[in-house]
């Protein structure tokens, strides 16, 4: 069996939780596949001058490939820290017109700057898996951390700052709650995890060029978020599993799969507004879950 395809979706589930984060203190941020690529690129340049020095193994340790994420997660902290506190006084259209400028700017850098490869980028980037299933435990595992991490945000400090945030900027300030570094926070959460996802399909691509930040991919990461659903983590999880597999899925019908993609996108907000995945739909689903053993009468 192929890991190929769950590879690729548990990705998209990262990049789908890398835009939930900003959108849980109310920020419309489309500034995701500029740390994907910073990410990308970090582990692209890195790893092909160590296989140049190591005489061109074709094998890469896995140590290096946690130090590349290390590196990846500072640089894109860092550029986030930096842009973040400008652009993230910006509210509504105006904050994802910056970060898609953001996006663009990079993008076009990439493919100016000498040590990028320009339009063709990097190739024949080290392997540190003899095969996808070595990526689909790696990429699980940094979902699974980041599952938790946006789940215990409900209970810590944070996370019920960041809800105050979304529901009312201004109330919020009148409490107490720094606003300006709740947002700066997430921003900063949602850069690295974006950074350490671009470093993973580097290497699982095999080759990384500026084409992986584009307009297009700040849509598509959106719409995980917008199909799963932005009030839980649960929604970004499930948009992204699941937009990323449909177009995979819908091989056998041809050109037609983009069409049937499209109308799906188009759907989901019209039936669900919300998102497929709500708050009260999964109390709903908890409380009537067909394994739950019925309670003992009274009495009995």
């Amino acid at each position: 069996m192929d890991a190929t395809l769950p590879v690729q979706m548990v990705l998209g589930a990262l990049l789908g939780l890398s835009v939930y984060l900003p959108l849980a203190t109310g920020q419309l941020s489309l500034a995701t596949p500029g740390f994907y690529v910073i990410g990308g690129y970090v582990a692209a340049l890195l790893s092909t001058g160590v296989a140049a020095l190591g005489g061109g193994e074709p094998s890469y340790p896995l140590p290096s490939l946690l130090l590349e994420m290390g590196l990846a997660a500072l640089l894109a902290a860092a550029v986030a820290v930096v842009i973040g506190r400008p652009v993230l006084k910006l509210r509504g259209i105006y904050l994802a017109i910056a970060t898609i400028a953001l996006v663009e700017i990079l993008r076009v850098l990439n493919l100016n700057l000498p040590f990028t490869g320009g339009a063709v980028g990097i190739f024949a980037i080290p392997q540190p898996f003899a095969d996808p299933w070595g990526y689909l435990l790696l990429s699980a595992l940094l979902l699974a951390a980041v599952c938790w991490l946006c789940a215990r945000l409900g209970a810590m400090r944070l996370g019920r700052a960041q809800a105050a945030v979304r529901d009312d900027e201004l109330a919020a300030a009148c409490m107490g709650i720094d606003t300006a570094q709740v947002k700066l926070t997430a921003f900063v959460i949602s850069a690295v995890i974006a950074a350490l996802t671009g470093v993973i399909s580097a290497h699982f691509l095999n080759t990384w060029n500026a084409r992986q930040g584009s307009f297009d991919a700040s849509i598509t990461t959106l719409a995980f978020v917008v199909f799963g659903g932005s009030r839980t983590w649960v929604g970004p999880v499930l948009g992204g599993l699941v937009l990323t597999a449909l177009p995979e899925l819908l091989r056998p019908v041809g050109d037609l799969r983009l069409i049937v993609y499209g109308l799906v996108i188009l759907a989901g907000p019209v039936v669900f507004p919300q998102g497929v995945i709500t708050p009260e739909r999964l109390q709903h689903w908890a409380r009537h879950r067909p394994w739950r053993r019925p309670s003992p009468r009274a009495g009995a």
